[in-house]
């Protein structure tokens, strides 16, 4: 089986010295995908188990190699070193944080040597996907003469995605999923509203930051559930919230196995409004 994460396996130093030597992520990238059929790479809208399927025929089977011996001699198994606290289930921003970096934690410092070796030449490893729906947006700004032509940017890392522009409103409804991959180190999800403009650059309509750990988290400690009807996990209060970012209570809930998190925004750095969302992690795992 192929590698899930450089933080949950365990690396030798052959390993590691294999991937640090192979010249980087592109160097690497025009090795594994040698042979690899013209527009048969999966776009960045396919669906997960497109995007699994690529990940293991590329990886783990090596299908488009350009020479079997190039290979490194990677783990066989993948060894969680997850503590299994739990948090309480309440709100609080430290049960989360305690979760996730248990979770997450490396084993030892010489895992931390190989992570280290393999960020220097420019790997960047990638835990899960997360989905996110752009719901709606409520009382938007005016930036033309009357109302304004509203679209959403969402970046995650270097990665970026953004909706389609609906046209001549302040409460746009988009309904559009989007999806990218999580790096590790997990950033923060950004969305920022911009006007569509035709002859001129287009303009700011605010922005908001979205923690996605805490859903990590949760995803992690629910992986296995069985749960059909909705369940509330976690909740925030809009009340209690000290940065004054959620403008409603925000929830973690699971039904039907998948665990998502709905979270309405205010926007930051602009006279009004305010974005509905909701998120789902997919582990790599799945």
């Amino acid at each position: 089986m192929g590698v899930i994460s450089v933080n949950l396996d365990e690396w030798t130093d052959e390993e590691v010295n294999c991937l640090a030597e192979s010249g980087g992520n592109s160097v690497v990238n025009t090795k594994y995908e040698a042979f690899l059929p013209e527009n048969k790479k999966p776009k960045q809208d396919c669906s997960t188990e497109e995007r699994n399927d690529f990940i293991r025929r590329k990886y783990q089977f090596q299908q488009f190699v350009c020479d079997p011996q190039f290979s490194c001699p990677l783990p066989l198994h993948s060894k969680r070193a997850a503590d299994k606290h739990h948090p309480q289930q309440t709100g609080s921003r430290h049960g989360f944080g305690h979760a996730f970096r248990n979770s997450w934690r490396k084993k030892d410092s010489s895992d931390q040597k190989g992570v280290k070796k393999m960020m220097d030449v420019g790997m960047v490893e990638f835990v899960g996907l997360i989905k996110v729906n752009i719901v709606k947006g409520t009382d938007l700004a005016v930036r033309d003469v009357m109302s304004s032509d509203p679209y959403v940017m969402i970046n995650l890392g270097h990665q970026s995605m953004k909706t389609k522009v609906i046209k001549n409103t302040l409460n746009p409804i988009w309904n559009e999923r989007l999806m990218l991959s999580i790096p590790d180190p997990v950033p923060p999800l950004k969305l920022q509203v911009f006007d569509k403009d035709t002859f001129s650059s287009d303009d700011r309509m605010g922005e908001a930051d979205v923690d996605i750990r805490p859903l990590i988290s949760a995803t992690k400690e629910h992986e296995n559930s069985t749960v059909s009807h909705p369940t509330e996990l976690y909740r925030w209060s809009a009340s209690d919230d000290s940065n004054g970012v959620l403008a409603k209570d925000s929830v973690i809930s699971i039904a039907d196995g998948k665990v998502k998190q709905e979270i309405t925004l205010k926007l930051q750095n602009v006279e009004r409004g305010e974005i509905e969302i909701e998120i789902e992690c997919v582990p790599l795992s799945q």
